[in-house]
């Protein structure tokens, strides 16, 4: 695992972070390293790691002993208007400060749905399933949160995309459904950074590729990854909070893969 000092986020992870899709994968190792952060950090830093299995996740409950009060599961859907109120109104009754908002959560495959290889595997509710969670979540996630993202002060939204997202890097083909939902929702978060620039000139919007990564949604497909181009949780992890942590208003905007090179949209 990559020493926290190494990127930096325990010397700036001073107020509340919010990291949803909390339960696995990427999104369980950034948790774990900020938790860790905690140690060290004011006591004005709260982790809040959110998940629709949050409440049946042993690591976040494992977290949570660990960090009374400071580290807080929630549950949340954010395919689901009626859940993402939820989550605003239990953020308001913490008095939340947000720093950072942290979206980890994405679908390439579940039962029922796998990657296309061709046009003729395309069926409609891939289509619904796949935008449902990978474009119209992280935007209406960020539709929630807008009370805490307009106010005064510094404050980074971060979400995974993915490199195969990218129209101008699109060589392969294939993937219909995950490459326009991670294309749409990169149009969505970049249309918020130009209105939330107006609304809080300290507010940076960020779209993240955290490179292929060993866990449940890619091991189907590692097969073809060249020998040491498959990072860790945690690794993917560390980079990822190295670009967050040192985010500003001049990032806003920006896709950014994990090693801070820009990808063509």
């Amino acid at each position: 695992m990559t020493p926290l000092s190494e990127f930096g986020a325990c010397a700036n992870f001073t107020n509340d972070v919010l990291v949803v899709g909390a339960s696995s994968g990427i999104g369980l190792a950034i948790s774990t390293l900020l938790a860790q952060c905690l140690d060290t950090a004011p006591s004005s830093a709260r982790l809040f790691a959110a998940a629709r299995g949050a409440a049946g996740s042993p690591d976040l409950q494992a977290l949570a002993a660990k960090h009374p009060g400071r580290v807080v599961p929630l549950t949340v859907d954010i395919t689901d208007p009626e859940s993402l109120a939820v989550l605003t109104r239990e953020l308001q009754g913490h008095a939340m400060r947000l720093q950072w908002a942290i979206n980890c959560a994405g679908l390439l495959h579940e039962e029922g749905v796998r990657p296309e290889k061709s046009l003729a595997a395309l069926r409609l509710p891939t289509l619904n399933r796949v935008f449902a969670v990978n474009a119209f979540g992280p935007i209406l996630l960020a539709q929630a949160l807008l009370p805490l993202l307009r106010q005064a002060g510094p404050v980074v939204f971060a979400s995974l995309s993915a490199r195969v997202g990218s129209i101008g890097d699109n060589r392969l083909g294939g993937w219909y459904a995950y490459r326009a939902s991670k294309a749409a929702q990169n149009q969505l978060i970049r249309t918020l950074s130009i209105e939330l620039q107006r609304l809080n000139p300290q507010a940076c919007c960020l779209l993240l590729h955290p490179g292929t990564v060993d866990t449940d949604l890619s091991r189907p497909f590692q097969g073809s990854v060249p020998e040491g181009r498959l990072h860790t949780a945690q690794t993917a992890a560390s980079n990822l909070l190295a670009l967050i942590a040192r985010a500003g208003p001049q990032d806003n905007g920006r896709f950014l893969a994990w090693d801070g090179q820009e990808i063509p949209w």
